[in-house]
Order: C-alpha cells, then sequence, then structure tokens
C-alpha cells in the first residue's frame, strides 16, 4: 500500500473527519537530504475533524502522530498538517 493511502486509511479509522486530504509532495523535494530516490517522504496532510475542534495545535498534531503510529511516521521525513475542527 501507498504511503499516501496508509495515512489516509489510518486518519479516517481514528477521526471519521468531515474533510481529509493527503497529498504526496516528494517529487517536490527530489535530490533534499532526506529524500529517498523513491519519493514517499514528503506529505501535507489537511484534516478537519469535530474531536479536533477543542484541542490546540500542538495537541493536534500529537494525537494526528499518534493515530499514524511510530513505525509510519519513521518511514516519513516531512508531514506538514493542516488540521481543524
Amino acid at each position: 500500500m501507498a504511503v499516501a493511502d496508509e495515512i489516509k486509511s489510518r486518519l479516517e479509522e481514528r477521526f471519521s473527519p468531515r474533510d481529509l486530504e493527503v497529498e504526496d509532495e516528494s517529487a517536490l523535494h527530489a535530490g533534499h537530504a532526506g529524500a529517498p530516490a523513491g519519493g514517499e517522504s514528503h506529505f501535507a496532510v489537511r484534516i478537519r475533524a469535530a474531536e479536533l475542534a477543542d484541542m490546540s495545535r500542538v495537541a493536534r498534531h500529537r494525537a494526528i502522530h499518534a493515530a499514524l503510529g511510530p513505525e509510519l511516521v519513521g518511514r516519513i521525513h516531512a508531514l506538514a498538517i493542516d488540521a481543524d475542527g
């Protein structure tokens, strides 16, 4: 399964968001330190979920990282997060 699909699946399962976009931005970082030749290293997530509404920005990011899990987060070089309730 592609990393973007794994991210989307785990976030859908954990938050049941009303809006979720996961974009693989790896091509924009080709040749950059930490960017593997095969891509799937840089992602942007836009998520809107009721559970995130009352959280601080830091708490939202922590909740998203927890939902993804350490194994998946460890395979991602960069994750841009736009999260709101």
